[in-house]
């Protein structure tokens, strides 16, 4: 995303203060940040570091759900709380230290558990964006999850115990639009070149150009000229290796040489050969594009449809039309080798014609709003424009509901059987911590917190752990060192690994917040010792 220099004068100190950020959401994702109010429970060392990287970023409002007081544990790991605060309540310790750290930003604290609220206010938790737990127990995990699935409002779990920590993200459906890609190839439509495309292609003749014009002459004419000739002569695209290396020979013999037969340097041609590997394709739907164009929820809308559903049904009728079987255009040209004119006269054709399938969309978007009996107002043109931009990425998460992973018969228990056979799989580390909150719903405490307990922790940490692999019909843990390690960590928390894990969690907040980037898929876990991580879908 473009932005001001750091000096330019039009910049508000805003900007200037989020400047890095903007350039990674934009000023459209910084917005939906401002207008965020996120729920923290229980602000444990972990549970601060999180916040901590919500509201340097400027969200919204925060709130604290804590019934705890500050203990001499909650000094070791918390770097926001001193020993000052001692028998003080975490919850507003806590929310007074991160408020220092951004004015812009409002927090709140309530001292009670989740458990009671709840019960107590069951519509507490109806407005929040998104719902951060650390180190709740397996009770209020369960209780949480029913009723955030029952919202449709993401939820994400988070433990950090010792060197090992885990992220668990619930959301029944989230939908992104802006997913950016790592790769992403240019949407140059070299094999299917829209009308006016084509015409000024076609009006250009490579052998009657001067030697300037030859050598200034944007890549991708270059490209179409001798792709129409591959496919003249060959009947369709290069598919392979090798029918690619030809086309670029191709494009390297129309390379002009001086009196004395030696090769001009002209880098237009150069890049050329660079692109074919990014520019020679068939111009498709995606097919991941395809499933959610396919989607029920895109191809029966109801009034009560979301705009991203209208928009990609408005999309879809596009494309059975107007767009003859193609997404729109996005109209960005990548930089070229080129003289200005020649360069600015390319963009402006793509440019002109991504505003008119945008524009197309859009009068089909109306259209659908109509037939829904919704307010035309009720989407932007701009949001419409901003979809046709990024449609060849878009994607929605589906996940499950966290609660179901505590009934041993919907538990995927081939999956974690098949993943414990490996003796380097991360799996046993899930294993061990569900084994960890059995334990502490059994006996109040963690295994190993108290000094003299930690050798008979480790026998009930066993007969917890069997039991839960027994419900599942898998064998027994490989080897004990893992049970002994959970044990030795006594429920600690390292500020380090809290600290890392808070900013992943901190940064899958932001994705539910500013509908940019693919959230993490179900289960992260981290292990700080070897610095290796996992994912799992359960």
């Amino acid at each position: 995303m473009a932005s001001p220099a750091p000096k330019s004068p039009e910049q508000s100190e805003k900007n200037r203060k989020y400047d890095r950020q903007l350039r990674l959401w934009g000023d459209h994702g910084q917005a939906s940040l401002e207008g965020a109010h996120v729920c923290l429970i229980n602000a444990t060392g972990l549970g601060t570091e999180i916040l901590k990287s919500l509201v340097l970023p400027g969200i919204g409002a925060f709130t604290i759900v804590d019934g705890k007081k500050i203990t001499d544990e909650d000094i070791g790991a918390n770097f926001f709380l001193d020993s000052e605060s001692i028998s003080k309540s975490r919850a507003q310790v806590a929310t007074q230290m991160l408020l220092e750290l951004n004015p812009d930003v409002r927090g709140d604290y309530v001292d009670e558990g989740p458990e009671q609220i709840l019960s107590n206010s069951p519509d507490f938790f109806n407005n929040f964006a998104v719902v951060v737990a650390t180190a709740l127990p397996e009770k209020a995990i369960i209780l949480l999850s029913k009723k955030l699935w029952e919202l449709d409002i993401p939820l994400i779990i988070c433990r950090s115990l010792g060197f090992v920590a885990h992220i668990r993200v619930q959301v029944r459906e989230h939908t992104v639009i802006e997913t950016h890609p790592d790769n992403e190839n240019p949407d140059l439509r070299l094999d299917k070149p829209f009308e006016s495309l084509k015409k000024h292609m076609d009006s250009i003749n490579l052998e009657e150009m001067d030697l300037k014009d030859h050598s200034h002459l944007p890549y991708s004419i270059i490209l179409y000229k001798y792709l129409d000739k591959w496919v003249t002569e060959h009947g369709d695209l290069p598919k392979n290796y090798k029918e690619k290396q030809e086309l670029r020979e191709s494009i390297r013999s129309g390379i002009r040489i001086d009196e004395h037969g030696i090769p001009i340097d002209e880098e237009n041609f150069e890049e050329a050969m660079r692109a074919v590997n990014t520019c020679v394709s068939r111009t498709t739907v995606p097919s991941g594009v395809m499933e959610v164009l396919n989607d029920d929820r895109c191809i029966n809308l109801t009034a009560k449809s979301s705009s991203f559903w209208i928009i990609a049904k408005a999309i879809r009728d596009f494309m059975e039309n107007e767009g003859l079987g193609l997404l729109p255009l996005k109209g960005a040209v990548p930089d070229m080798t080129a003289d200005t004119e020649k360069y600015i006269a390319l963009q402006q054709i793509y440019h002109k014609q991504a505003v008119a399938d945008a524009e197309a969309v859009w009068r089909r978007t109306l259209q659908l709003l109509r037939q829904l009996g919704r307010s035309s107002d009720s989407i932007s043109e701009k949001d419409v424009k901003l979809f046709c931009r990024y449609a060849g990425d878009i994607h929605v998460e589906r996940g499950s509901c966290i609660a179901d992973e505590y009934d041993s018969k919907t538990t995927n228990a081939n999956e974690i059987a098949q993943s414990l056979e490996n003796p380097e799989s991360m799996m046993v580390y899930y294993v061990v911590l569900r084994g960890v909150e059995k334990f502490q719903a059994e006996y109040n405490s963690y295994p190993g917190e108290f000094d003299d307990h930690v050798e008979p922790d480790i026998v009930k940490l066993k007969s917890c752990i069997s039991k839960l692999l027994g419900e599942w019909g898998c064998g027994p843990l490989a080897k004990d060192d893992y049970v002994h390690e959970f044990c030795r960590y006594g429920g600690s928390e390292l500020h380090s690994v809290s600290a890392f894990l808070g900013g992943l969690a901190a940064q899958e907040t932001i994705k539910f917040i500013t509908n940019q980037y693919k959230p993490i898929h179900n289960t992260f876990i981290y292990d700080a010792v070897t610095s290796n991580s996992a994912t799992f879908a359960f």
